[in-house]
């Protein structure tokens, strides 16, 4: 198995791409730390994980709270006695088909915090840990709107270009402890948090969700949409000795989205 005994730390782990990754990285032998806001889906995630053979920690966590991720760390650590990957998943929509001068600047927080804070914090915290062991596979969750103009979604685009900045500059810092940094740019991806989007948007708009759905679907080179597995079999990659040459970089799944 590619990941035989080692440790992973999820977060955002409750729900949607979150949950597949963790069952892939268990079904590759890893023993995972379950983060999220939510008990009841970590506990049933918790016990799919043990029914796979390997050990599952629930560490209930706001990741905008520093001291919360101080706990979620010490908690992992003490329980595994050690952290090798850390998948930063955790993260907000924000403001859905609104015009800049629209967002009211308490969304516009929110969503930097939730998704720049959020992936900050776990990062920082475990980071020690993976530089004095000298080895550390560390995935951010970003969007392909991160990489390109995202047209009234001002807040969750600018959260996923400073994903990216964040990615390079920690890469740099910690790729002589051999410690990967690297980002993964889901396009949209099936599942609850697509259907509130493609709703939110036809409201606006006078559409239909299933216009919506299409407008996306047509705007793929592949014309297929991007599913939960698709992006869990990404990260498996990243934190996987197939990509130990890999730091700092942009892995995009999107369908084709961004070409």
């Amino acid at each position: 198995m590619k990941l035989e005994n080692r440790v992973a730390l999820v977060t955002g782990a409750a729900k949607g791409m979150g949950h597949d990754i963790c069952l892939t990285l268990a079904r590759e032998g890893a023993d995972l730390a379950l983060a999220a806001r939510d008990i009841p889906p970590l506990e049933a995630l918790k016990g799919e994980i043990e029914k796979l053979g390997r050990r599952a920690l629930v560490v209930p966590c706001d990741v905008t709270d520093e001291a919360a991720v101080q706990r979620m760390v010490a908690r992992t650590t003490e329980t595994f006695g050690r952290i090798d990957i850390l998948v930063n998943a955790a993260g907000v929509t924000g403001p859905i088909e609104t015009p800049v001068q629209e967002i009211r600047v308490e969304d516009f927080r929110s969503v930097l915090e939730a998704n720049i804070v959020g992936t900050f914090l776990p990062t920082k915290h475990v980071l020690p840990g993976m530089i004095a062991q000298k080895y550390g596979k560390v995935v951010n969750i970003s969007g392909s709107s991160g990489l390109r103009g995202y047209k009234y979604r001002a807040a969750y685009s600018s959260s996923k270009w400073a994903l990216r900045g964040f990615t390079r500059t920690v890469a740099l810092e910690v790729g002589p402890h051999n410690v990967n940094v690297n980002a993964l740019h889901p396009g949209i991806v099936a599942g609850d948090r697509m259907d509130k989007l493609c709703r939110e948007k036809a409201k606006k708009r006078g559409w239909t969700p299933e216009q919506v759905h299409q407008e996306y679907v047509n705007e793929m080179a592949l014309r297929r949409v991007t599913v939960s597995q698709d992006i869990a079999n990404a990260v498996l990659f990243l934190v996987s000795d197939e990509s130990k040459n890999m730091t700092g970089q942009s892995m995009t799944v999107d369908g084709g989205w961004d070409v």
